[in-house]
């Protein structure tokens, strides 16, 4: 009893709930361990008793937490209402003006310090936070793309898609077709080394973008290459022709290492052999300010990892921390120069991503580019180094055992400590938000319920042996208001498959969209059956697949089932499999066909490009404000970006989008493609302005 009142003290579940009328306690040896990564040691009963009297002497001694949340538009903004008589208050604001007293109704938004002295000698300083009630929201109902960039290659590409595909792509989309939105999987930077981990949800800093998406002709110094130097050039441009024949024509799988080869060989001779000019120069220094330390830190563990291997663990023991490693690089000019030279790169890129952003804007998107938010990051990556008190040692992010996976999931990511992120007002967590919303129309998060708890995996445990610890969500919610209404942003969370009572209705109130995807959404607690149309909920992202799930031509035609059974991923019998399935894509069609959703003429021979537009018109009425396509559904794509449950069973990350066929096309094709515009011209007409209550020829409203 005393270790769960101490477990509840640090937000440390003894037991948890993974479906309704069922309670799972919790081993005592993961909360054990759990509350060692905390800093508390609670290894004997001794020490429980120890921990727990000064965690409740320590909660009656203090005069503040350390971070403090208020809210706009909810009421006066007032001190803290159990500080003792005669506590005298000073707030800094970030502005740096003083406000002395307790009228805080003149706070302005943003992140401010509270110090508090009380009359019996106890002083504290705090981090006062306040933050607008909601996120921003979406002006009308729009429709956009879903793309993992990498995978749309153009004939201008390095073999791979790159941020000048990503502004062609939404010029394109938002000037031709009316798209109000380009989603695009995170762009953050990759762990270096080869072989690298393809997948875009375990990076190695996801403050920072990854250069490997830089169009290389777009940089404006690689114009003014000497001469001298351009025969070396050539040759590289070669080798990129190569890497994207390779892709397109001969059928390879994206090769991300061989690409940042040549894009490193190749920035390495633009940034060495062509100065700044004066402008150029004051913009970089420009961004070298604001960025400040993260970014030294970042490109100084950028250095370090190609001198001595990414796994900073293993680095000689000055280096296994930001500070000694400084000393290091300062005395070394060698090291000093690619600390620069990896400074310079995130400038490029950060300035390309501004540029896909003004092509969005210029093409009157409504919301512009939707950068994603991994969950989180590797363990031996640029953040894990740069931020070790904020992550918890020996511990990793994964999900518990549920109908989906009796096993239980672990992630291999280290999680963000939530004392350490109170402690430091949530700065972490705040520059990372900055820098993503910089050139983002919005956000999504991945795994969005990550803001109010998270599984933790003891180091070398199943993932059965693990158990949740509670974040502040109030606090993680604040700053994201406040972020998301600073670079006026959406924010849309995802928040499929097991999710805590009352989290979504939470993220709603915040103005924080959901993302319902089709296939999910029936009554699971009734009859089963697909939910109507009118029902959906309005805030949120409607699709008819992720990154996760199969195409739709896949799932329509049970290709999937195939699969899964062709990799041994699933037991059981293929023929019931097969079946059961083919019964529930029939009930779908058979809906689509009631509500009139086919085309006319539809009820022949199968025919995916018209049950793939029946789908899009089911979602086009629901009342979601946001529909999204999956891209390689435009054009037929049958096959998977990642499979989960794999590693080297299924290309997983690797693959271009590509047509029926499996062959792949480039993004002009795509472009050209009249299965995508009869698709795309749909979704214009039913979300235009204009048009928004047109009824599709053939179709019965819904």
């Amino acid at each position: 009893m005393t270790l769960a009142r101490l477990a509840a003290r640090h937000g440390v579940a003894t037991e948890y709930s993974p479906s309704a009328g069922v309670t799972v306690s919790v081993p005592d040896t993961a909360v054990v361990a759990v509350l060692g990564a905390l800093g508390v040691d609670a290894t004997t009963p001794e020490a429980v008793a120890a921990a727990l009297d000064a965690a409740e002497r320590a909660e009656r001694e203090r005069l503040l937490p350390p971070t403090l949340v208020r809210r706009r538009g909810e009421g006066p903004v007032r001190p803290p209402a159990e500080l003792p008589s005669g506590t005298r208050l000073r707030v800094t604001t970030e502005e740096g003006a003083v406000l002395n007293g307790p009228d805080w109704d003149r706070l302005p938004l943003g992140v401010h310090t509270v110090e508090a002295q009380a009359a019996d000698g106890r002083a504290a300083t705090a981090t006062l936070i306040v933050s607008p009630p909601r996120v921003p929201g979406p002006g009308r109902r729009t429709y956009g793309l879903l793309v993992q960039l990498y995978s749309l290659l153009s004939g201008r590409s390095w073999g791979m898609g790159d941020l000048g595909d990503l502004r062609e792509l939404a010029t394109w989309a938002g000037r031709t077709h009316g798209a109000g939105f380009v989603q695009v999987n995170p762009l953050h930077a990759g762990v270096p080394g080869a072989p690298s981990d393809p997948s875009p949800y375990r990076p190695s800093s996801r403050r920072f973008p990854d250069p490997v998406h830089l169009r290389i002709e777009s940089v404006p110094e690689y114009a003014y290459v000497d001469p001298g130097r351009r025969e070396e050039l050539d040759r590289i441009l070669a080798e990129a022709a190569e890497l994207r024949e390779r892709v397109l024509g001969k059928g390879a799988l994206i090769d991300r290492d061989a690409v940042w080869d040549v894009k490193r060989r190749a920035l390495e001779l633009v940034v060495g052999s062509v100065e700044l000019g004066p402008g150029r120069r004051a913009d970089y220094h420009d961004f070298l300010a604001d960025r400040g330390r993260a970014l030294e830190d970042h490109a100084t563990y950028q250095a370090l990892a190609e001198r001595h291997g990414p796994h900073w663990r293993g680095w000689p023991e000055e280096l296994r921390e930001p500070r000694g490693a400084e000393r290091v690089v300062r005395a070394d000019p060698a090291l000093a120069a690619r600390v620069d030279f990896h400074c310079r790169l995130a400038w490029l890129t950060d300035r390309q991503l501004a540029e896909a952003a003004e092509a969005a804007r210029e093409a009157r998107m409504e919301v512009g580019i939707v950068h994603d938010l991994a969950v989180g990051v590797h363990p031996e990556g640029s953040d894990a180094w740069a931020q070790q008190e904020a992550f918890a040692a020996g511990m990793s992010v994964g999900a518990p055992p549920d109908a989906f996976n009796s096993r239980g999931q672990d992630w291999g990511l280290p999680p963000w400590r939530p004392d350490a992120l109170a402690a430091a007002g949530y700065a972490p967590y705040r520059g990372l938000l900055r820098e993503l919303l910089r050139h983002a129309g919005a956000l999504r998060i991945d795994h969005v319920m990550g803001l109010f708890r998270l599984w933790w995996v003891p180091e070398g445990s199943e993932p059965t042996g693990g158990t949740y610890v509670r974040y502040d969500a109030e606090a993680m919610l604040a700053v994201l208001a406040l972020e998301a209404h600073r670079a006026g942003a959406l924010v849309i969370g995802e928040d499929l498959g097991t999710v805590e009572p009352g989290v979504r209705e939470e993220l709603s109130r915040r103005g924080v969209f959901g993302t319902s995807v089709l296939w999910f959404e029936r009554d699971w607690a009734g009859s089963g059956r697909p939910v109507p149309a009118g029902e959906w909920r309005a805030e949120c992202v409607a699709t008819a697949t992720t990154h996760d799930l199969p195409p739709t031509a896949a799932r329509l035609s049970g290709d999937h089932v195939a699969l899964r059974h062709r990799l041994g991923l699933v037991d059981g019998d293929p023929e019931r499999d097969r079946a059961a399935d083919a019964a529930e894509t029939t009930e779908w069609l058979g809906l689509f066909q009631r509500l009139g959703l086919l085309p006319e003429g539809a009820g022949g021979p199968r025919d995916d490009a018209a049950e793939i537009l029946a789908v899009h018109r089911f979602l086009l009425g629901t009342p979601a404000r946001m529909v999204g396509v999956w891209l390689p559904d435009a054009v037929g794509d049958r096959r998977p970006q990642n499979l989960p449950g794999t590693w080297d069973e299924y290309p997983n990350w690797r693959l271009p989008i590509a047509g029926p066929d499996g062959q792949p096309l480039t993004l002009e094709r795509l472009a050209a493609s009249p299965r995508a515009h009869a698709l795309l011209r749909e979704l214009h007409t039913r979300t235009d302005p204009e048009d928004a209550r047109t009824v599709p020829p053939g179709a019965r409203p819904v």
